[in-house]
């Protein structure tokens, strides 16, 4: 009986502590959804750029435009490539909110053959932290000079 009893306190007591972890997680849950309302949202005008068809060697630039159409100013921590052949650069200062920006990204396409994919992972103080982009593309042999 003394067994019964406390097992039925045990789930009783579980209960309840899992009640109020609920209602805690429903409280963090409306903070965490005001918080991610405030915050700045990176929305580019496109995501991805076809460069085509290249030749091997050849370097591709593109400007990744993007605008700030969150409340509160965009501070971009860090812009990584995929590989070491392609640099991206992004700007230093806060964006504003409704302020535009560019994120410039170069692919020297030197050793590279066949269908290429760069991604460029922007990091910044969104929500998510990480916006990527992509290059996009295809890398041919290049041309051989005509012997006599």
């Amino acid at each position: 009986m003394k067994k019964i009893f406390l097992g039925i306190f045990a789930v009783i007591a579980l209960a309840a502590c899992n009640q109020a972890g609920s209602s805690a997680t429903k409280t963090e849950g409306a903070a965490t959804v005001a918080a991610t309302a405030d915050k700045p949202i990176m929305n580019f005008e496109r995501i991805s750029h076809d460069f085509g068809k290249i030749k091997t060697g050849d370097v591709v630039k593109y400007d990744f435009k993007f605008i700030n159409t969150g409340k509160s100013p965009l501070i971009i921590t860090n812009a990584t490539a995929t590989c070491g052949c392609t640099r991206p650069d992004y700007p230093k200062a806060p964006i504003a909110p409704g302020a535009a920006g560019v994120i410039h990204v170069e692919f020297n396409s030197a050793g590279k053959m066949g269908l290429q994919d760069k991604q460029v992972t922007v990091t910044a103080n969104t929500t998510p932290a990480d916006n990527n982009v992509h290059l996009v593309g295809e890398v041919t042999a290049a041309a051989t000079p005509a012997t006599k």
